[in-house]
C-alpha cells in the first residue's frame, strides 16, 4: 500500500488533466484515426511512464534528474520530437482537402500511433523529474520500493487511458460534425502549433 493514498489520488489526477505533450499528442492522433489513434498513443505513453518509473527504482531517473548533460539531451530531442510532429500536422493542414474521410489504418499505422507515444513519453526529462521528487513521499518506510512504485505509475497510467479515450470521444464526433466547414483543417493547424509551442517551451525548461 501507499503512505496517504487519498493524498496521491489528488496529485495523479492533476497530473492527468495537466494538459502536456502527450495531451497534445493523443488529440492531434485522435483527429487522425479516431479513438484507436488515441488508444494506441496512450498505450506508447503508458509504456513510457512505466520505463520511467522503473527507471526511477534503479537509480536512473535520479541520475538523469542530477546530471545537466543527460537532461539537456533529452530536453532537445523531446523538444525535437515535438516541433516535427507539430509541423506534420501544419503541413497536413494545408492540403487541399483535410476534410475527407480518412482510410482505416491498418496494422503499421497503429505501430505508428505507439511509437510516436513511446517516443514522447521517453524523451520527456520532467518525467525523471516527477518520478524523483513525487514518488519516494508515498512510499512507506522500511518497505521495498518497486512495489509501490509500479502501483503509483499504474494509478496514472490507468487515469491517463480513460481520461484520453473521453478526449479522443470528443475530438472524434466533433470532427465528424465539423467534416466538410474547414473546420478539420483548423483544428489540425490548432493542435500542429500546440505541439511546436511545446516543443519550443521544452527546449528552454530548466529543473
Amino acid at each position: 500500500m501507499l503512505r496517504d493514498l487519498p493524498a496521491f489520488l489528488l496529485v495523479a489526477l492533476v497530473v492527468v488533466l495537466t494538459p502536456g505533450p502527450a495531451t497534445a499528442l493523443v488529440l492531434r492522433n485522435a483527429m487522425h484515426g479516431g479513438p484507436r489513434a488515441a488508444w494506441a498513443t496512450s498505450a506508447g505513453n503508458s509504456t513510457g511512464i512505466f520505463a520511467w518509473a522503473t527507471a526511477s527504482v534503479l537509480g536512473i531517473s535520479a541520475l538523469v534528474a542530477a546530471s545537466e548533460a543527460a537532461f539537456v539531451v533529452l530536453k532537445v530531442g523531446g523538444a525535437a520530437v515535438l516541433v516535427w510532429f507539430g509541423v506534420q500536422s501544419l503541413r497536413h493542414a494545408r492540403r487541399e482537402r483535410p476534410d475527407l474521410p480518412r482510410q482505416e489504418p491498418g496494422r503499421s499505422g497503429h505501430r505508428d500511433w505507439y511509437r510516436q507515444g513511446l517516443l514522447t513519453s521517453f524523451a520527456n526529462p520532467k518525467l525523471a523529474v516527477f518520478f524523483v521528487a513525487l514518488f519516494p513521499q508515498f512510499v512507506p518506510d522500511g518497505q521495498a520500493v518497486l512495489g509501490p512504485t509500479v502501483l503509483m505509475a499504474a494509478i496514472i497510467v490507468t487515469m491517463d487511458l480513460v481520461w484520453f479515450t473521453i478526449l479522443a470521444v470528443v475530438v472524434t464526433r466533433a470532427r465528424r460534425a465539423m467534416s466538410g466547414r474547414g473546420w478539420a483543417r483548423r483544428l489540425e493547424a490548432v493542435s500542429g502549433s500546440v505541439l511546436v509551442a511545446l516543443g519550443v517551451r521544452l527546449a528552454f525548461v530548466t529543473r
